[in-house]
């Protein structure tokens, strides 16, 4: 009853209005609006956050840019001036506004150029508490981003001051440098975070079978954040310091969580916070200590200004990795609870231990272009067959780990919902709410996360007389190449999804990865169905957790095309993105802007290689690869002048299947390089379970060749790899010895590498043709 009582008095005291839920429509003419106007200035400059010099990209000379603070009603008008020598773009996130001034470049609005200018304006149909970020590749994360405070017409809520606290990650590597390295699919940025789940450390905790089971589901290492960043910073530094509020001050906290690829859990020292407002819009508040926000999530909670000591705020990074803390008043501190790093290796054990079925969906169908249901059907059936073996999620919050149960009693009444056959025919009969919510479709009710805790303070029901518009989205990637998708097929190779004003779109994210996808949708709010019913919270970004789904439905109500993606900056850099479409006639203003420049970003081409000498032989590999298209180089040169060169060019057809062509060049005589034979090859290559990657293969004198390779990481920097090839020679274009019929040739080598930087490592191996010897491998 205590736990009942306290948010009711709580929300008594704030006294909502009716109206302060739902952003209103522009009434009357915005002319006579009061003009707002800010000027924002990116430029380039060096910055220095953990003793290294870097060139960051800044805004007013700042990072994060300044609050950009307006009361609801004034008319903004937001002159951004680019000073760099590349293009830059500014989207307003979470704002309802004209779709030609959202700011995503070549989609809604025009890129804004070295030396130019362009003026955002729109009017502030809305309050509460936002952000604004480069939508241009990776310039989020050099310092591309800022706060927006929208206070209302009218005091909603009793707090004494504001103040805004926007949350982000800090890497001095270059960006693209880490995608590049993201893309070539090494464990550097896990080995530098201590999470490496090296064979000693699955040993020592009794976890070679589950390590086993997910090798054979092709999965790599398990990872809570992919990358790796230098600091955690809280608007603009580790740790800030905020003394002057005074002792019994109530505060409204704004965070914004501003980085390109870091959930942070939110603590707080002393008394329980209450939860008021997520994403801009209140909430019946709540309290509540540890809250996972997402990227792009913002939340606002009211504390009070301790009488003695200063208030810790602790974000701690999702992954364990760092944090960052603000402290409120001063005197001694009051800590905020430590939230302990996730335990990886516990984890794939206790997700092992149900044998998961993974690392199929991205490979397992191709659907059209339009996303269409119709072909998205039967896979939905077949995932809802496979939560209904068992598989249930749970997350300890103590412990931030994934625990597996199997609840057989929840099993047989999803069994029972499911016989009646309209329920599984999506084109038929829309799905009910009584099955879009809690266990039956894992959704937002799921142990694992969920967004309970969050209800609207008014009714947010969409009305059931609108015509209804169901989409399917399975969120799939490949770890392993680093490529996300939706629905197996990534942004570069899809049409936009036609929408209609006035219907009812109701959209099913199903997570089938095991990383969290923040999923925002431009220019719109949307029910995140959960167990509030008709007062389920509208947001407009939603974290939907691994292996999990989310119900999501909005009133199409606007016009043009908006933007609908992962808000992970690199996952989205990777191809996990979508566009909406009124099917509305594009602004003339954008003709010279074609949408191609957006939509084929993920599709960039990434080159790596690496050279290897040692003292036996010097090997030389080099990739060039975007979402379907490999070329590969490989090259030997052993001491007893042994050249062989192989040029390939491969096509993905899926995430484990590729066809490939090319040609080698090789000499003929042992300890001669007088005589190069060049051949024409053609075949196949497969990733096999075990990550083995195999490749079958004939020459132009119809010469068939196997090849196996791989590799394990024995220690956290040390990895074993072998390599094995199988070539037999018929006799079809050359003549052999008398009495033989055909002849062989096995090539196998096998070798330790030790990790020194990631760019180093010191090398190791034994080739039958070679012998033994070692050296060094310099990876670039």
């Amino acid at each position: 009853m205590k736990n009942l009582l306290l948010p009711l008095l709580f929300t008594a005291t704030l006294s909502f209005p009716s109206l302060a839920q739902r952003p209103q429509s522009v009434e009357g003419n915005v002319d006579d609006w009061p003009v707002h106007e800010f000027e924002l200035t990116i430029d380039e400059e060096m910055v220095n956050f953990t003793g290294e010099d870097v060139k960051a990209m800044t805004i007013n000379g700042s990072i994060p840019g300044p609050v950009l603070e307006f009361t609801e009603g004034e008319y903004a008008k937001i002159h951004v001036t680019n000073k760099m020598d590349v293009e830059t773009s500014v989207h307003w996130h979470g704002l309802l506004l004209p779709n030609f001034f959202d700011g995503v470049p070549y989609l809604t609005t025009p890129p804004i150029r070295p030396g130019e200018t362009f003026t955002y304006e729109f009017a502030l149909k809305q309050s509460g508490t936002y952000w604004y970020h480069s939508h241009t590749g990776l310039q989020e994360q050099r310092g591309v981003y800022g706060s927006i405070q929208i206070n209302p017409r009218e005091q909603t809520m009793e707090y004494n001051k504001d103040l805004v606290l926007v949350l982000s990650d800090w890497m001095d590597e270059n960006p693209h440098e880490q995608l590049r390295n993201l893309k070539r699919g090494n464990e550097w940025y896990l080995i530098k975070k201590g999470q490496v789940q090296s064979l000693n450390k699955v040993l020592a905790k009794n976890a070679l079978g589950a390590k086993l089971k997910m090798s054979w589901q092709r999965m790599p290492d398990m990872a809570i954040s992919d990358n790796y960043h230098d600091l955690f910073l809280v608007n603009g530094l580790p740790e800030q310091q905020y003394p002057d509020f005074e002792p019994g001050e109530k505060l409204r906290l704004r965070f914004v969580n501003a980085s390109a690829a870091s959930y942070f859990w939110l603590t707080f020292g002393g008394e329980d916070p209450f939860l008021v407002a997520a994403d801009g819009l209140d909430v019946v508040p709540v309290k509540k200590n540890k809250t996972l926000i997402a990227v792009a999530e913002t939340y606002d909670f009211i504390v009070t200004v301790p009488e003695n000591g200063k208030l810790e705020i602790r974000a701690t990074s999702q992954d364990g990795s760092g944090h960052a803390s603000a402290y409120i008043g001063e005197g001694e501190i009051i800590p905020a609870p430590v939230v302990p790093e996730p335990d990886l290796i516990e984890m794939m054990k206790k997700m092992m231990a149900m044998n998961m079925k993974m690392g199929a969906p991205a490979s397992k169908f191709r659907p059209g272009k339009n996303d269409s249901i119709e072909v998205m059907k039967k896979y939905a059936m077949e995932m809802d067959h496979m939560e209904m073996d068992g598989m249930k999620m749970q997350e300890d919050q103590s412990e931030h780990e994934l625990h597996m149960v199997h609840d057989m009693k929840r099993d047989t009444l999803v069994q029972d919902k499911m016989k009646d056959p309209n329920l599984m025919d999506l084109m038929k009969k829309p799905l009910p709410d009584s099955l879009v919510i809690g266990d039956a479709m894992k959704t937002a009710g799921s142990p694992v996360f969920n967004y309970d805790y969050l209800r609207a303070p008014e009714p947010t029901t969409i009305s059931d007389g609108q015509p209804l518009k169901e989409i399917l989205f399975n969120l799939t990637g490949n770890m392993n190449r680093y490529v996300w998708s939706i629905n197996g097929v990534p942004l570069s190779e899809t049409d936009k999804i036609k929408i209609e004003q006035g219907q009812k779109v109701r959209i099913t994210l199903n997570n089938l990865t095991m990383m969290h996808h923040p999923m925002h949708l431009h220019g719109h709010f949307f029910r995140v169905i959960n167990k509030n019913g008709e007062y389920s919270p509208l947001k407009h970004t939603v974290n939907v957790a691994p292996m999990q789904k989310t119900v999501i439905e909005f009133d199409a109500n606007e016009y043009g095309d908006w933007f609908f993606h992962c808000h992970v900056l690199y996952h989205l850099n990777g191809g996990m993105a979508r566009v909406f479409s009124y099917d509305t006639p594009r602004d003339e203003r954008l003709d010279s802007y074609p949408l191609a420049n957006l939509t084929t970003e993920a599709n960039e081409y990434f080159t790596w290689g690496e050279v290897s000498g040692a003292s036996h032989m010097t090997e030389f590999y080099a990739t060039t690869t975007n979402i379907r298209n490999q070329f590969r180089l490989r090259a030997e040169y052993g001491w007893n002048e042994n050249l062989e060169a192989t040029l390939t060019y491969e096509r993905y057809l899926n995430d484990y299947f590729r066809v490939f062509a090319g040609g080698s060049l090789e000499n003929e005589e042992e300890d001669s390089l007088d005589e190069l034979e060049p051949t024409a090859i053609g075949g196949i290559r497969y990733l096999l379970p075990l990550l083995i990657d195999s490749e079958l293969s004939i020459d132009n004198k119809l010469r068939p060749q196997v090849a196996f390779s791989a590799g394990l990481l024995l220690f956290p920097r040390l990895e074993l790899y072998g390599e094995y090839e199988y070539q037999i020679d018929f006799g079809w274009n050359s003549d052999l010895e008398q009495g033989k019929d055909y002849s062989s040739e096995t090539v196998y080598q096998i070798g330790l590498e030790y990790v020194l930087s990631k760019g180093f490592r010191l090398m190791g191996s034994y080739d039958n043709r070679f012998g033994a010897g070692g050296g060094i491998s310099l990876w670039f």
